[in-house]
């Protein structure tokens, strides 16, 4: 099954990590590749990579290398494409491992959208997926192709967010 949780509202990633917690607590595994996070450590980290034996069952790499183009980032584009293409392989082998019940590719919609990857070159990798397992896409901006192969599209809807009155992203609570 192919699952998107996309739009401009505050949630995709959090979705994603609540149906990773829902997996492990009925003995399943899940994985989580991050495409565009990266050096910066959110809450999740502390308590996943830090103690992954605080969570048998879920593990979560980040793979990518901070936010493009924004943020103070000064990497050329070209470095986040290499590591967009170095993440959707290493998706790929673990589809193919087939040892995982949930893999997350979270904000894979923006590596797309920012043309770090192809969404055909995802499609490509996420049809090898078996029918029994569950593959979640995450991110602003999912290409339509992803939409229409989709079997569950979640749009998080912004309706109001302190950022837009200049008030910087909260600990704890978006990171």
């Amino acid at each position: 099954m192919l699952i998107i949780f996309t739009g401009n509202g505050k949630g995709k990633t959090t979705a994603a990590l609540g149906q990773a917690a829902r997996m492990v607590g009925r003995g399943k595994k899940a994985l989580m590749i991050q495409f565009i996070k990266g050096p910066w450590k959110s809450g999740e980290d502390k308590v996943i990579i830090q103690k992954p034996e605080n969570q048998p069952g879920f593990e979560l790499r980040k793979r990518g290398l901070g936010f493009v183009g924004i943020l103070g980032d000064s990497l050329p584009i070209e470095e986040h494409q290499k590591a967009a293409e170095s993440a959707l392989r290493e998706a790929e082998t673990e589809i193919q491992k087939n040892t995982w019940d949930l893999i997350i590719l979270d904000e894979i919609n923006n590596a797309t959208h920012l043309n770090l990857i192809t969404a055909d070159e995802v499609l490509g990798v996420i049809k090898k997926l078996p029918k029994e397992k569950f593959i979640i896409l995450t991110g602003r901006d999912a290409p339509e192709a992803f939409i229409k192969a989709a079997d569950l599209v979640t749009e998080m809807r912004e309706i109001k967010h302190p950022f837009n009155d200049g008030v910087m992203a909260k600990i704890a609570l978006e990171f």
